[in-house]
């Protein structure tokens, strides 16, 4: 099998970079995972895609030698079994918000006898390489979303739930809950409040020895979180980066016309 590339550069003590992908389209897939991420993840929670796109989304990030990953919609074990079939080499599954949870979410994604997966790996039989079965349960990765206050409030027994890798801090949501809705959701908090609550999950997987990932908005950001003890994050996402570029490129097109039409109106050219 193919080995897992987080888990590599984990292992050496680097942080990652993960890409987002929201557009339910192979070529917006494949422009992104060309883009040197160390793994990108298909939104099939939130994004505007189902797993009829999301195969074909993988299959166009195999070239790059991406690592593949997927955000499904919940704790459902049908489509974490199909998303891992598909080629997922990391599920990332929000909501969570027991040990319960965190363990019955391990569960899917471990064959027996660490878990219940089903097993059926269609496509990932041809795209990770021989000698899937016996090594999947090393190689994959489980993220469990904290974003709720009840997540908070069990964070430290979610975090040493045997067989976790990881948690994934959904920063929106988890604000949503935390302020009861005083606070507007969105990522880069500067709310001490905020950042408190994210330097507990950091401690809380540093002491369960799993790793810990945000979701940011800047580059910049990321930055910080990754100096904070955060070992990987997202920035922003294809949508978003999409809208960025092309408004930065109209306004800047608008800034030109109406600086170029002054100085010709000012030359007497009409």
């Amino acid at each position: 099998m193919i080995p897992n590339r987080l888990k590599q550069l984990w292992a050496e003590g680097k942080p990652t970079l993960n890409g987002w992908c929201s557009i339910g389209n192979p070529f917006t897939a494949e422009i992104m995972a060309a883009q040197g991420y160390d793994s990108v993840t298909i939104d099939v929670q939130h994004g505007a895609l189902d797993y009829s796109s999301a195969l074909p989304m993988m299959q166009a990030m195999r070239a790059s030698g991406v690592v593949p990953m997927a955000r499904v919609p919940w704790l459902e074990p049908g489509i974490i079994m199909k998303m891992l079939d598909a080629g997922a080499y990391g599920i990332i599954c929000p909501m969570v918000n027991t040990a319960a949870q965190a363990a019955e979410f391990v569960s899917y994604v471990r064959y027996p006898p660490y878990g219940q997966r089903s097993f059926g790996p269609t496509r990932v039989a041809f795209a990770a390489g021989s000698n899937y079965a016996s090594q999947a349960n090393d190689e994959l990765l489980a993220f469990a979303m904290i974003e709720t206050q009840q997540g908070m409030d069990n964070l430290a027994e979610i975090a040493a739930t045997p067989g976790l890798d990881g948690i994934y801090v959904g920063p929106a949501d988890l604000t949503l809950s935390l302020a009861g809705g005083r606070l507007s959701p969105g990522f880069d908090r500067e709310e001490a409040e905020m950042i408190d609550r994210l330097h507990e999950i950091i401690a809380a997987c540093q002491d369960s020895g799993i790793r810990a990932a945000l979701h940011c908005g800047t580059p910049e950001y990321a930055a910080r979180a990754i100096g904070w003890g955060f070992n990987m994050t997202t920035v922003s996402g294809d949508s978003r980066l999409l809208a960025a570029a092309a408004g930065a490129s109209v306004a800047q097109f608008r800034r030109l016309v109406s600086r170029d039409s002054v100085t010709v109106m000012q030359g007497g050219a009409y």
